[in-house]
C-alpha cells in the first residue's frame, strides 16, 4: 500500500478516495481471487490517515458489491472469480475488462442473417420480411464462459458477415461504418436457466441468471444494436452508484 495515498485537501470525500484505492488495491496479483488477505482496517485506515470508520465505509461498499469478502476473525479477502461492471458509465464490455485486467476472449461467434421478431421490426422500423444481422457470442476469461450476448443490427450499419466480429464491436463500426455508440437504454432482470442456457453457460438448469436487455443508439438517438446478455449470476456483478436528488 505504500504507493496508494489519500489526498486530505481534495474535495473528494475521503471514503470515496479509499474506495478508489481499494479497487486498485484487489486488482494486484496477490490479492486476486483471495490469494492474499486485505491489510486490517486498523493498520490501513493508520497509514493513509484516515478514521477506521472512513475505511470501513468504503470497505463495506465493495463487499456489497461482491467484490469482497469479510469474515469475522479471520480478515477480508477479494471474492473468487467474480466480475463486476457498473451502470454509472457506459462503455464497451472489451474496453471495461481491459481496463480491469481481465483480459476476455471469445469462446464462440455465430453470425447469421434473420428475420426478426415483430418487437425488433417495431424497434427498427423496418418491413416485416427483411432480414437482418443477427451475431451470437459465448465469451468469458480463461477460467471459462460467463456471459452470452445475441445481438441484432439495423441494416443501415452496414455491418455484414464479411466483417471481421473478433474485432471490439463498437470500434468496427466507428472505423468501418462510420456509426458511433453513443447512449445504451438498458433493462436488468433475474431468470432461471432453461435447458438451452444451461448448457451454452455450463450451469445447471433452473440456476440464475442475469438478464439484461440492452438498446444501443447513435448520437441521433436512433436504435441501431438490439442486446441480449445473459450473465452467470455466480461469476457476474452489476454495480449502480446513484445520487440522492
Amino acid at each position: 500500500m505504500t504507493d496508494f495515498v489519500i489526498d486530505h485537501s481534495s474535495a473528494v470525500p475521503l471514503h470515496v478516495q479509499v474506495e478508489d484505492m481499494l479497487r486498485k488495491l484487489i486488482e494486484k496479483p496477490e490479492y486476486k481471487d483471495g490469494g492474499k488477505l486485505l491489510p486490517n482496517e486498523i493498520n490501513m485506515a493508520k497509514r493513509l490517515g484516515v478514521s477506521r470508520s472512513t475505511v470501513r465505509q468504503a470497505t463495506n461498499k465493495l463487499v456489497y458489491e461482491s467484490l469482497l469478502i469479510r469474515k469475522k476473525g479471520v480478515g477480508t479477502r477479494v471474492a473468487k472469480n467474480n466480475i463486476s461492471t457498473r451502470l454509472n458509465k457506459w462503455t464497451s464490455f472489451t474496453h471495461e475488462m481491459d481496463e480491469k485486467g481481465l483480459p476476455f476472449k471469445n469462446y464462440s461467434i455465430k453470425v447469421h442473417m434473420v428475420v426478426p421478431d415483430k418487437e425488433i421490426q417495431q424497434l427498427f422500423g423496418i418491413s416485416k420480411g427483411e432480414k437482418i444481422l443477427k451475431m451470437e457470442r459465448l465469451r468469458g476469461p480463461e477460467s471459462g464462459p460467463v456471459v452470452y450476448f445475441v445481438s441484432y443490427f439495423h441494416p443501415r450499419t452496414g455491418l455484414s458477415m464479411e466483417d471481421d466480429f473478433s474485432k471490439p464491436l463498437y470500434e468496427t463500426l466507428e472505423r468501418d461504418h462510420h456509426i458511433v455508440a453513443s447512449v445504451s437504454k438498458e433493462g436488468i432482470s433475474a431468470i432461471l436457466s432453461d435447458a438451452q442456457l444451461s448448457k451454452i453457460l455450463n450451469v445447471k438448469a433452473g440456476d440464475p441468471i442475469l438478464f439484461r436487455k440492452r438498446v444501443v443508439c447513435d448520437p441521433g438517438d436512433r436504435p441501431f444494436e438490439y442486446n441480449l446478455g445473459y450473465y452467470r449470476a455466480d461469476r457476474f456483478t452489476y454495480t449502480i452508484d446513484i445520487e440522492r436528488a
